[in-house]
């Protein structure tokens, strides 16, 4: 019987994995209405029905089903992780009822126990739970993030909690496939956060130890690309700089506006922000009307999730080819735009340099030269942008760069790590 859970709390996607002794996992595959699946997104949905309470709650795919069948009546979440280290999200109302942080991360993971089955079952002694080296948002409150997580996760009745880096967890993962002693960095590239950690693996009787050498991380990811096309295409759709009248004054709609709605976790709350109710007032004051309802028309019928799917479909692409097709069905051929990669990569350029200085921070702090390291692992959905990637085959030989695992590696090593009579030296408290 598995004693440790690893649990992947991602901002796009969420994973379980179960220990199987010190050197063996195997991954929850969870059943859902949707089907089964290894992985979940991290989305929820709240569906109240005529005569029916509590309100029906679903996750992942099949949260995304709900909200798809039932437009108007489903209220849907996604990235929720990019509010835990947030002081200025206070909650969120869901048919009147606000929903904390904590009450959101619980409500995900206790559908995701649901179906995980008999796999999440009370022999379990250890939860070891991944975090980013970096909460991601302006001003991220690491202590507070802590806080929401430990509430959320303490009504699971866990004995034992734990939480290490995923970066950390993602090398463990990675070091199995190693024959030989090794300086190993791993870059994880989420949806909120790019972490990178320096391990030193070696091989002593038979039995692979391991030395943390040192963290960083920046709060920049695949969101973030994301919102540079949505800023870039379709909020000058939609009146980001455009005009509108007040008094005997003209002045540009807020920028704030279309920031929250570039970003995802925001997105999914906008409806409910007093923003929302002052842009529906500046509809009649614009100099261009027709641009304002659009946005007040996408966001009144919960276009949110078909435009996540048109702006990740379309950065897909571009990891592929040197140009592809933008379409956006609800705005009409207005929004069909052809992007190129190179107009990609100078819209996310500012990204990439944070993300870069991440990566100077960890060799430098650590005094660790480049060509010291001896493996490279590159982890998480955004690795495959190739902006991204030149980061690392400009620094290092490309024979010591490998990739996989991008959505199972942080969690499988989690359980790895939760097998280990060693794990306080690998929370995150301790590294």
């Amino acid at each position: 019987m598995a004693s440790a859970l690893g649990l992947d709390f991602g901002t796009t996607n969420s994973v379980l994995a179960l220990s199987q002794g010190s050197t063996s996992t195997r991954s929850v595959v969870v059943e859902s209405p949707a089907g089964k699946s290894d992985t979940t997104r991290t989305a929820l949905s709240f569906l109240k029905e005529a005569g029916r309470e509590p309100l029906q709650i679903e996750v992942g795919q099949a949260a995304i089903r709900e909200f798809i069948d039932n437009p108007g009546e489903c209220r849907f979440l996604q990235s929720i992780k990019t509010f835990a280290a947030s002081a200025l999200f206070q909650g969120t109302l869901v048919f009147a009822k606000r929903h904390d942080f904590e009450d959101l991360m619980y409500a995900f993971l206790a559908r995701l126990r649901d179906y995980a089955g008999s796999d999440w079952n009370s022999e379990l002694t250890r939860i070891v739970v991944g975090r980013p080296v970096q909460f991601s948002g302006a001003n991220p409150d690491e202590k507070l993030a802590l806080e929401r997580y430990n509430r959320a996760l303490a009504r699971f009745d866990f004995p034992e909690i734990h939480y290490v880096y995923e970066p950390v967890a993602a090398a463990f993962y990675f070091a199995r496939t190693l024959d030989r002693d090794a300086t190993v960095l791993v870059a994880d590239f989420g949806g909120g956060t790019t972490d990178y950690s320096i391990i030193r693996f070696e091989s002593q009787g038979g039995r692979l130890t391991a030395m943390p050498v040192g963290h960083a991380g920046v709060g920049i990811a695949g969101d973030h690309f994301d919102f540079r096309i949505i800023d870039n295409i379709v909020s000058p759709l939609i009146g980001k700089g455009s005009l509108f009248k007040s008094f005997d004054k003209l002045l540009e709609v807020p920028s704030s506006y279309y920031a929250n709605f570039g970003r995802w976790n925001q997105l999914s709350i906008f409806k409910t922000l007093k923003d929302f109710t002052e842009l529906k007032k500046l509809v009649r004051a614009s100099l261009e009307p027709e641009k304002l309802e659009a946005f007040v028309d996408l966001i009144e019928h919960d276009e949110g999730y078909p435009l996540y799917q048109a702006v990740s479909a379309t950065k897909m692409r571009l990891s592929q080819a040197e140009e592809t097709e933008f379409f956006f069905a609800p705005l009409g051929e207005r929004a069909r735009r052809t992007v190129r990669r190179a107009d990609f990569e100078t819209w996310i350029a500012p990204d990439l340099a944070r993300i870069e200085q991440a990566l100077d921070e960890v060799l430098q702090k650590t005094e660790t030269a480049p060509a010291t390291i001896d493996k490279v692992f590159l982890t998480g959905g955004t690795s495959f942008v190739p902006a991204a990637r030149r980061i690392f085959d400009n620094r290092f030989e490309r024979t010591k760069i490998e990739s996989g695992g991008e959505l199972l590696s942080i969690a499988h090593g989690l359980a790895l790590i939760g097998e280990r009579q060693d794990i306080a030296t690998w929370t995150a408290e301790a590294a």
